[in-house]
This record gives structure tokens, C-alpha cells and sequence, in this order.
């Protein structure tokens, strides 16, 4: 059933976006800027903390990428170094800029990380978007209209082991089986209550396995890559016994900017308080792609664009191994509520993501 929404012009807001210099926070921002359709003046605060969990000359490039569309834009764009953890920060940007949609893609990623660094993720994902929630509580205190939508990240990793497939919202969750799930999980938790304690409109997005130019280099085929032109072997885990819910950085852009205009509707429930405006989506191709498949792909785009000799030899740098902690066999999508709701289902298939991703990767290690 397709669930009734409050629209919002994105033009002439201002919009918080954590997490811009990551990997779908400044594809957000690039977007944000560079399509009038969306927004023709208004302004756009970026929030990072630039830290060291990849190497973070990569967002160096991403936030040169925003500066030099927001040279050429109307939009007003506004970078601010921080952690979402430091609550006096947090609420100075609130108190400052009095954003009107958050969007909240700041997170400590990763499954396996997260076995051996649990502190990071406790500071970040929990404790940082707690710092989230409380602002945009204290965002009405000032009698005007405040937050007016809360966006934020969720993760596939939080089906954990569920062996129903296609994965949907409705699914039970409550067995993660990484820490880095638990807090995902644990996120969507607060900001339920959020929505129905304060009135917050608020809206989760479950992302699956996202992938594209410039992205993160802990995801597989990111360093695959890397280690495959340094003669280095990759490990392909549950020997290739993989399927992933591959979801290409476009179209989980196109998902974030159509939930940001529509808002869950504030309604009053029979007991006189507010029905939680919330909602919660997947962002996921729904063809879910066999590893082994998605290696070969990636091989052939790497030879067809260079990065890679024809005659390099591809069986001798791989290396089949078992499963990882906290790996789960398989991610698959069931977006339909997406597709209902804002008329929108990802549709970029691997070969065209992969190819992208091979030709930037190209241009991107001639200019370093």
C-alpha cells in the first residue's frame, strides 16, 4: 500500500548533509549543486570529520569535486570539519544554519572493521546520531517550522543471516550478526521513537552493496583492483559462494533525492499524540549478482580500459577462501515500496557501474 507523503520543494532550503566528502555524501552534494531542477539557490552545509579509515586523500578529491561545482552554482555551499559525535558542534550547526532537511550519511562503515574497532562504531553510529536526533528535537523549540525531514543511512547488513529472499522491511532484524549491523539496526530504533516522542518526519534507507567511481577502497571491488595491478592476490571469501545486491552510486542518488522530497505525513493518532512519521526503505538493484560474475566483469572492464594488460593472468591472483565473520551469503533487495512510493527502482546493471568505475579508476591513477 502505497503510503500518503508530505511534499517538499528542495529549492531555496537549506540541507545538512553529514558525511559529504564520503562516497554517496558528495555524489549527494554533486547532484544537490549541479541539477537546477532540484534546487536553483538555497544552501548546502557539509559536516565531516575527514578521518583516517581510508586513506583520506579520497575525500580530499571528493570535497575538491564540491568546491568546484559550488564555484559554478547559486546554491551556496558550506563545509564544516567535524564529528557528529561532538554535541556542542552539532547543535552550533542547528543553532546557526537551522537546516530544514538532514540528511545523515556520516557512519563508521564496515562489517569486519567493526570486530576489531567496536569503540568507533559505538562513538559514530550511535552516540553521533543520537546527537542528530536531539537536534533536530530542539530544531521546533524555536517556534518556527524546523526540521521538516530527517534522511538517514541503514545498511543491508542489518538482515543478517535471514534466509527469506528478496529481503524486505517488514523482515524480522533482530539477530545482526556484526556489530556494525547492531548499530544500523539500533539507529532505526532511535529514530522511531524520535518520530513519535517529538513529531520528527524521518525516513531510514536500508543501502545494498553500493559501488561506483571514486568510492570507498575497503569495498571488495575497489581494492580488488587495487591489489590486481599491484601483482597482488585478492581473496574471493565462501569461495565465490556469493551473491550481492551490487546498487551503483547513481541510482542510489536518484533514491536519496526523491525520498528527501517526500516527507512520511504527520498525522494524530485517537489517543490525541502523534502517529510516528516514519518510514523505512531498501536501495537495491533486486538482481542480486553471483561474486565470481561480478570478478569476471570487473576483469574484462580493467582490460578493456587499460588499467590492466590483455595478457594479464587473472587465475594466478586469485585465491578462493572460506567465509569471514560477520559475512552473510547473500543480499537481495525487495524495493517495491521504494518503487510504489516515489515511483523509483535502480535499473544500472554491473557491466555499465563496472565500466564507470574502470574508466575513472583509469584517469584517476594518470593524473595522481
Amino acid at each position: 500500500m502505497t503510503e500518503s507523503k508530505t511534499h517538499i520543494n528542495l529549492n531555496e532550503k537549506t540541507i545538512l548533509v553529514t558525511g559529504s566528502p564520503g562516497f554517496i555524501g558528495a555524489n549527494l552534494v554533486l547532484r544537490l549543486l549541479s541539477d537546477s531542477s532540484l534546487m536553483k539557490s538555497g544552501r548546502i552545509i557539509s559536516f565531516d570529520n575527514m578521518n583516517d579509515y581510508y586513506d583520506p586523500a579520497l575525500k580530499e578529491y571528493r570535497l575538491s569535486l564540491i568546491d568546484k561545482a559550488a564555484e559554478s552554482s547559486e546554491i551556496e555551499h558550506v563545509f564544516v570539519k567535524g564529528n557528529i559525535a561532538d554535541k556542542k558542534l552539532v547543535d552550533k550547526i542547528f543553532d546557526e544554519y537551522h537546516p530544514e532537511i538532514v540528511v545523515n550519511l556520516a557512519a563508521q562503515a564496515g562489517v569486519r572493521y567493526s570486530i576489531e574497532h567496536p569503540d568507533i562504531y559505538m562513538e559514530s553510529n550511535i552516540i553521533g546520531f543520537f546527537n542528530i536526533l536531539e537536534a533536530c528535537r530542539h530544531s521546533y523549540d524555536r517556534g518556527d517550522s524546523g526540521v521538516e525531514h530527517l534522511v538517514y543511512a541503514s545498511s543491508s547488513s542489518v538482515y543478517g543471516g535471514n534466509k527469506k529472499v528478496p529481503f524486505n522491511t517488514d523482515d524480522n532484524v533482530d539477530h545482526p550478526v556484526s556489530l556494525y549491523a547492531a548499530t544500523k539496526k539500533s539507529d532505526e530504533l532511535l529514530a522511531h521513537s524520535y518520530s513519535k516522542l517529538y513529531d520528527i518526519p524521518s525516513t531510514g534507507l536500508r543501502f545494498f552493496t553500493v559501488y561506483g567511481p571514486a568510492g570507498r577502497p575497503d569495498m571488495f571491488y575497489f581494492s580488488a583492483t587495487e591489489k590486481l595491478c599491484r601483482g597482488e592476490i585478492i581473496k574471493i571469501f565462501n569461495n565465490g559462494n556469493m551473491k550481492r545486491d551490487f546498487t551503483y552510486i547513481d541510482d542510489i542518488v536518484e533514491g536519496i533525492v526523491r525520498v528527501m522530497q517526500g516527507a512520511p505525513e504527520r498525522k494524530t493518532g485517537d489517543d490525541g499524540l502523534p502517529v510516528p512519521p516514519y518510514a523505512l526503505y531498501n536501495i537495491g538493484g533486486g538482481t542480486p549478482e553471483n561474486l565470481l560474475d561480478f570478478v569476471s566483469v570487473l576483469q574484462e572492464e580493467l582490460v578493456r580500459t587499460g588499467v590492466l594488460p590483455v595478457e594479464y593472468d587473472f587465475e594466478s591472483h586469485r585465491e578462493l577462501v572460506g567465509m569471514q565473520p560477520g559475512d552473510v551469503p547473500v543480499t537481495y533487495a525487495d524495493s517495491k515500496a521504494l518503487e510504489d512510493d516515489y515511483g523509483f527502482k535502480p535499473s544500472i546493471d554491473i557491466r555499465t557501474g563496472l565500466s564507470r568505475f574502470a574508466e575513472w579508476y583509469k584517469q584517476f591513477i594518470e593524473d595522481k
